[in-house]
């Protein structure tokens, strides 16, 4: 089968998202990366299950990810934030010892895109996924321009995809 016959057998799957702003300074009431995570992905037709708020450090973010992917009504995990340079910026370590199956793809393909918007800044990005047990995970950047990009050009189109590939036994 080829990948639009893949594509166009995974379009009746449900996808159940969890939502995870990660910030020091963005909060339930001022949180335009998450909200708009949310939005698109409501938009596409998949349910945002779960929306939390974790502050940047990286024992927090393991410790709330975990139960997250553990969690067998959650497919995917879509973090915003921390994925930059600061010393602060902790989310791909946090995140990476849970991914059990890397998506490099992901990473390179992100990091195309990001250079066609932003040009040689894009090398300060960090966003990573991955597949822990049978839950995708992205960690995305806080920025809403980079977010929009990721989930518009690979999230929307290849998700529900993705999710199929992970409930099969």
């Amino acid at each position: 089968m080829g990948v639009e016959e893949h594509r166009t057998a995974a379009e009746s799957v449900e996808v159940r998202v969890a939502v995870v702003t990660v910030s020091d300074t963005r909060g339930p009431d001022d949180d335009p990366s998450g909200d708009l995570i949310a939005g698109l992905l409501t938009e596409a037709g998949m349910a945002v299950a779960e929306r939390i708020h974790i502050p940047d450090d990286l024992t927090t973010i393991s410790n709330r990810i975990t139960p997250l992917v553990n969690d067998d009504h959650i497919d995917a995990v879509i973090c915003t934030g921390g994925t930059g340079i600061a010393e602060r910026d902790v989310t791909p370590e946090a995140v990476g010892p849970l991914i059990n199956r890397p998506m490099p793809a992901f990473e390179a393909l992100f990091a195309q895109l990001s250079f066609a918007e932003v040009g040689p800044a894009a090398l300060l990005s960090r966003a990573t996924a991955g597949i822990a047990d049978r839950t995708f995970i992205a960690a995305l950047p806080g920025s809403p321009k980079a977010v929009r990009l990721a989930v518009e050009q690979l999230l929307v189109p290849e998700l529900r995809h993705i999710v199929k590939h992970l409930r099969r036994t």
